[in-house]
């Protein structure tokens, strides 16, 4: 059999974001993927839907699986051909044991790569405003393990050289063993008042930062109940992260947001709470889908000519529309002479990107405006053509009716349930890791509750965003409360209202 290949990839300090291109590449050939604690489950997601996820634990404290017990089954698949990827927090050289995994892959005659990552040395401090080097306060610094071999008999670690050094010192897995580097730094020379700072789950929603004295420190962490994972910087340029912080500044710092939209437009939201440093994880509750019946929509396409209106009530109608109108080797002259009517500038802006113009968009993006601001523009005996979605109220047609219009009310696509992972959703909740859950439809709101198999219970204290008021009505239709509607029906008004907007 051929043996296999295994790359042994640094995933970075926590952020998903912060993983090289290359470290991406090689969770997404993965036949295999063994990734530890540190490594964020969304880089999970990379992976192919058949790919075995493995994992293997590794903590200070505790391992699910011992470092030779990893090192074995990082042989074992790549004997059995498969490409593995071993997807490690931070750096697999930077106290990650990798070059112990490397010789046993050499010893076995198995050919490996390695793909660096970002070090939390230097990154976790960065997201917490504090430069390991400064032109003015140092021009080096050391990486030093926190948790030597507990199997050696004596230290290795030059504590009188740290204790004298001008660098700045960064100790990784060393929470446990705090008191002790500081009473050696302190009796080697180091001054009980030099600055240290302990950042706990940096880069992460979850990032905590203490500042303190090397001289107390260890009874603050305890005070204030830092534990593992948390790095240790000592030196004067901790100095600086009062002024230069900047990740826990964000408006959305510390938020854990779930995006409910259809995953091809998910993007646009996920950016903009990322950008505010929110972490945003999608779980698209809704797909678009072909209507259940498209003949409908390929006779009004066929009778083009005999409206003076049409309708469009969401960027996914026009898309659609557009789509048919393209199967059926027809396009845009199709619709001279046609008013077009969108219900928001999501809407309006997918059909000027098509070169049309729309005589209509109301003040306020729901359809009880659009017939408002109709009802002296669309005469009565005139045709209209809606197209929109195959569950849609029904009031916009009604209104339209009522007034002497004629109106083809055609579903140009339906929503169904998305692939998200119904799982991965309910433990998240239940752990308490998220924070807030948005919703941009009625639909994302129905197959959301679906998707807790109606335990709304994994909701409490979880803050829920509505994009409008019909959304806002289905979810208190199900037993959700609201905590806030945006104030204009779109997904930046949303992002306003999660950021604290009016």
């Amino acid at each position: 059999m051929t043996k296999g290949y295994v790359y042994l990839v640094g995933a970075g300090p926590g952020d998903p974001k912060l993983i090289t291109i290359k470290g991406s590449e090689c969770i997404a050939k993965a036949d295999v993927l063994v990734y530890d604690r540190l490594a964020s489950r969304r880089l999970l997601m990379l992976a192919r839907p058949d790919c075995e996820l493995i994992y293997v634990g590794k903590s200070p404290d505790r391992h699910t699986l011992r470092q030779e017990e990893i090192n074995q089954l990082l042989v074992d698949k790549g004997l059995a051909g498969k490409i593995v990827t071993r997807l490690k927090g931070g750096d697999p050289f930077v106290f990650g044991r990798g070059g112990e995994e490397a010789e046993a892959l050499l010893e076995a005659g198995i050919q490996f790569e390695v793909v660096p990552g970002i070090t939390s040395a230097i990154a976790v401090p960065a997201y917490a405003g504090i430069p390991v080097t400064h032109r003015d306060l140092t021009t080096s610094f050391a990486v030093i393990t926190g948790h030597e071999d507990p199997t050696k008999n004596e230290t290795t670690i030059h504590w009188d050289h740290l204790a004298l050094s001008h660098g700045t010192l960064v100790f990784l897995m060393g929470m446990q063993n705090l008191p002790l580097i500081a009473q050696k730094l302190i009796e080697n020379g180091k001054k009980p008042t030099t600055p240290v700072a302990i950042i706990q789950w940096g880069t992460r929603p979850e990032q905590r930062t203490l500042v303190g004295q090397l001289g107390t420190i260890a009874t603050e962490v305890k005070e204030q109940g830092f534990t593992n994972p948390a790095i240790i910087i000592v030196g004067e340029v901790v100095s600086l992260r009062e002024k230069l912080q900047w990740f826990e500044n964000k408006p959305l710092f510390g938020q854990r947001i779930i995006v409910t939209r259809a995953r091809h437009q998910a993007s646009e939201l996920s950016q903009a709470i990322e950008s505010l440093g929110g972490e945003a994880w999608e779980f698209p509750t809704i797909e678009i889908a072909p209507p259940s019946d498209k003949s409908y929509l390929i006779k009004a396409i066929e009778n083009l000519k005999k409206f003076e209106w049409l309708i469009f009530t969401s960027v996914n109608g026009v898309e659609a529309f557009f789509a048919e109108l393209k199967l059926q080797e027809r396009d845009v002259r199709d619709l001279v002479g046609l008013e077009l009517v969108a219900i928001g500038p999501a809407t309006q802006a997918a059909l000027e990107k098509r070169g049309l113009r729309v005589a209509f968009v109301p003040e306020e993006f729901r359809a009880e405006k659009i017939i408002e601001g109709l009802s002296n523009r669309v005469l009565s005996g005139q045709r209209v053509l809606l197209a929109r979605a195959e569950e849609a109220r029904d009031i916009l047609p009604e209104a339209l009716k009522a007034r002497g219009v004629e109106v083809w009310d055609v579903p140009a696509y339906k929503t169904v349930i998305g692939g998200a992972n119904r799982e991965e959703l309910q433990h998240m909740l239940r752990e308490k890791e998220i924070h807030t859950v948005t919703f941009t439809s009625s639909s994302t709101v129905r197959n959301f509750v679906t998707l807790l198999e109606g335990d709304i219970s994994l909701l409490e204290d979880v803050l829920l965003y509505s994009i409008g008021p019909i959304t806002s009505a289905t979810a208190q239709e199900l037993g959700l409360t609201i905590f806030k509607e945006a104030a204009q029906y779109t997904i930046a008004g949303l992002v306003e209202a999660l950021s604290g907007g009016k």
